[in-house]
C-alpha cells in the first residue's frame, strides 16, 4: 500500500485513544509508519520532528481543534502545504463536508470510521502526491536536457520548450552563442541595450568585457565539472534594468564541442513575476530559510552573498542549498533557477510582473 519501496508516514491525530490506536494499528498492517497524536498542539508540536507524507486529523478535540490545527500548520510550516490532510469527523453532514473542504482539507472521512475506505482514500491522495512528483521532475529533465543539448542533438520540440519562457535564454559555449531562445531575440530586437548574435554583447565596452569575463569563468568551472553562479545588471530601454545570470552547465565537455557550456538567464523585471519565498514553500516545500535562499539564488545572489544578506555561515547556505536541491528535484543551479522562473511564470497572472522586483 505504502509503494515506492519505502513506507510513507501517516499522522493521525485524534483525542479518543483507543480509536487513534485502532488507526495506528491499522496503517501499519497496511504497511505505514503511523504516528499518533491527541489533539492539535500535541501534532504541531511532533511536526517540528517528523515530517508526514499524509495526516488523519479529528475536528473536534480538546485545547486546539483540527480547523485550528489545520489554520495554524498552513500559516507556519508552508513546508508542509503539499502534505495532503484528511479530516476524521462524526460531523458527516453537508454543509460540515462543505465548511471541512473550504477550511483547506483535502478530503473528509465520516465516523465510525471505514478502514478499507481510510486506506484507498490515503493510498488514492499520497498517489496524487507522488504523479505531481514525477511531473515536476520530468519537466526538470526536460529543462536539463534543453539546456545541455548540443546544436546537432537539439531537437526542435527543445526549442519549442524554450521558446514558451518567458525569460530570456541564451544558450554558449565559450563566447559563441549555441542558442537563444524567443524572449531573449525580442529583447535584442526590442532595442533593450543587449545584442546577441554570434556573440553576447552589452551597450558599453565596459559591461561586454564584464560579460566576457563571467561567461569565461562560468564555461571554464564547466569544463572542470563545477557548478559557478554569477549575475549581472544590464540597461535597457525599459523602466528597469535586465538582471542577467549565467550558470555554468557541468559535464558539457563530454558531448559535441559545440555544446553549450553555460546558460546565461535573461530576466526583465518588469515583465517578471515577484520572487515570493511563499510560493516557492508552498510549491516545493520548503521551510522559510530554504526559500529565502532559493530566492536570493534565482536573483544571482553568490553563496557568500547569500550568507551575508542572511546572516548565516556559507555552510550553513550550502547545507539549505542540498535541501532546496532535494526538494525540487534539481541538482545544478542552472536547473534551479530555470524551474523556479519557469513555476512562477507558470503561476503569475497577466500582470503579476507589473510590480517589478527588488533588485
Amino acid at each position: 500500500m505504502s509503494g515506492g519501496g519505502t513506507a510513507k508516514t501517516i499522522l493521525c491525530v485524534e483525542d479518543e485513544r483507543r480509536l487513534r490506536q485502532d488507526i495506528i494499528d491499522e496503517l501499519e498492517i497496511a504497511g505505514y509508519n503511523a504516528l499518533g497524536a491527541a489533539d492539535g498542539r500535541e501534532a504541531l508540536t511532533l511536526l517540528d520532528a517528523r515530517r508526514p507524507d499524509l495526516i488523519l486529523c479529528d475536528i473536534s478535540m480538546p485545547r486546539l481543534d483540527g480547523f485550528g490545527f489545520l489554520e495554524t500548520m498552513r500559516d507556519t510550516r508552508p513546508d508542509l502545504a503539499n502534505v495532503p490532510l484528511v479530516f476524521l469527523t462524526a460531523l458527516g453532514g453537508r454543509d460540515h463536508i462543505i465548511n471541512g473542504k473550504r477550511a483547506g482539507a483535502d478530503d473528509y472521512l465520516v465516523k465510525p470510521i471505514d478502514f478499507d475506505l481510510m486506506l484507498a482514500t490515503i493510498e488514492a491522495r499520497l498517489g496524487q502526491i507522488e504523479r505531481i512528483g514525477r511531473k515536476a521532475e520530468e519537466d526538470v529533465a526536460t529543462l536539463r536536457d534543453a539546456l545541455s543539448a548540443s546544436p546537432s542533438g537539439k531537437s526542435a520540440g527543445m526549442e519549442r520548450i524554450l521558446d514558451m519562457l518567458s525569460f530570456g535564454v541564451v544558450l554558449v559555449s565559450r563566447s559563441h552563442v549555441v542558442f537563444a531562445n524567443r524572449t531573449a531575440r525580442h529583447l535584442h530586437e526590442a532595442d533593450g541595450g543587449l545584442v546577441i548574435g554570434k556573440t553576447v554583447f552589452a551597450p558599453s565596452s565596459r559591461l561586454s568585457g564584464e560579460l566576457a569575463t563571467i561567461i569565461e569563468a562560468a564555461c571554464s568551472a564547466a569544463s572542470q565539472d563545477q557548478d559557478h553562479l554569477a549575475s549581472l545588471g544590464m540597461p535597457s530601454s525599459g523602466e528597469h534594468d535586465l538582471l542577467l545570470t549565467v550558470c555554468a552547465l557541468p559535464h558539457a565537455h563530454d558531448r559535441d564541442a559545440g555544446a553549450p557550456q553555460a546558460v546565461i538567464f535573461i530576466s526583465d523585471p518588469s515583465r517578471r513575476p515577484k520572487i515570493s519565498g511563499t510560493i516557492l514553500s508552498e510549491l516545493f516545500g520548503l521551510t522559510p530559510t530554504e526559500a529565502d535562499v532559493a530566492c536570493a539564488l534565482a536573483h544571482g545572489r553568490r553563496t557568500s552573498q547569500i550568507a551575508a544578506d542572511l546572516s548565516i555561515s556559507p555552510t550553513t547556505v550550502a547545507f539549505h542549498l542540498g535541501n532546496v536541491f532535494e526538494k525540487t528535484g534539481t541538482h545544478r543551479q542552472a536547473d534551479l533557477i530555470a524551474l523556479i522562473l519557469t513555476a512562477l511564470a507558470s503561476i503569475a497572472a497577466p500582470d503579476a510582473g507589473k510590480a517589478g522586483v527588488r533588485q
